[in-house]
């Protein structure tokens, strides 16, 4: 008697979700009603439907074997999304850690592909975008995070370094723009590229930063060449995370040894915001970059001041 009970009330929570609350506000919104009684079949109606608003959508990170990448697969995937995990070189640590990635995405009840492909060649970026239709099948978000850097100042840098630099952070980016137009086409897809504080602020050694700046240029450009395929482009710029460029970049940048604690980002925060551009709640957003940085960028160096102004008064 009591199963039957629970069964016809999770039915009637069906009805309701597919009938007169079909929207995530709706659902919101009656769920916060003081006078309403909800069996539990209508809550976890509601919890499936929040972890799964991209179920059957097809994601490829760029360079998403760790770091921000790695952060913004599992986050699509916790959302229903099926992903495609792309590393620079066979035979490195990246491919191991894109094993471990993939296994992990797999155990959420997710499907995930391994692709290896270097961006920086347009003959690979190819291979990797046939790999994933053939594999996936579709392909409805394309994640622009890939990067590679050395770390000198821009009139140190030999001949090699700007053409990796241009090559990966610029041309790898478009090649992948170019080669993804077909396949987003069909699914009204969308594109996010993943910035960094160093596109608009002076950054000791990091000449990434100019090319970041082109990149949100294109993402702006994109954003309008793409509107009549219905492609959504934006990007996400990101302030100080603690990634394994940070390790390199402490040791450069002596000012971040003065940055509160509380102003660094987390990559899952980063994550999220890629998210929220990837779902159907960003429609109105287009050619924009959004920046998460705790608000670090609107005070500047403010908190390394502050600390040698304190160091100052006390003698440390």
């Amino acid at each position: 008697m009591a199963s039957r009970f629970f069964a016809r009330h999770d039915r009637a929570c069906t009805e309701v979700v597919a009938g007169s609350f079909k929207t995530r506000r709706s659902i919101q919104t009656l769920l916060q009603s003081r006078h309403m009684y909800f069996p539990a079949g209508f809550i976890l109606i509601y919890t499936l439907m929040e972890t799964g608003i991209f179920q059957d959508k097809v994601a490829l990170i760029t360079g998403s074997s760790r770091g921000i990448g790695k952060a913004i697969a599992r986050t699509l995937a916790r959302a229903g999304a099926d992903i495609v995990i792309n590393y620079r070189r066979t035979g490195g640590s990246s491919e191991e850690q894109a094993k471990q990635l993939c296994t992990e995405i797999q155990g959420l009840g997710r499907r995930a592909w391994m692709v290896q492909a270097d961006i920086s060649q347009k003959e690979s970026v190819r291979a990797l975008m046939k790999e994933a239709s053939e594999k996936a099948g579709r392909l409805d978000f394309l994640i622009l995070n890939a990067a590679r850097t050395p770390f000198k100042p821009i009139e140190k840098l030999l001949e090699r370094d700007l053409r990796q630099l241009v090559d990966t952070n610029y041309l790898g980016n478009i090649f992948c723009i170019q080669e993804a137009v077909s396949l987003l086409e069909k699914t009204c897809g969308k594109i996010v590229f993943i910035s960094s504080l160093g596109s608009r602020f002076y950054n000791v050694s990091y000449p990434l930063g100019s090319m970041k700046a082109a990149m949100e240029s294109v993402v702006r450009d994109c954003a309008e060449g793409l509107k009549p395929k219905k492609i959504a482009v934006n990007a996400v710029c990101g302030g100080i995370v603690k990634t394994d460029s940070f390790k390199v970049l402490r040791q450069l940048w002596e000012e971040l040894a003065y940055i509160p604690e509380e102003l660094f980002v987390e990559p899952e925060e980063i994550a999220d915001v890629v998210k929220f551009l990837c779902s159907a709640d960003s429609r109105a957003i287009c050619g924009q970059t959004i920046v998460v940085d705790h608000g670090f960028s609107n005070r500047l160096y403010q908190p390394m001041q502050t600390k040698k102004k304190e160091e100052k008064e006390t003698g440390l």
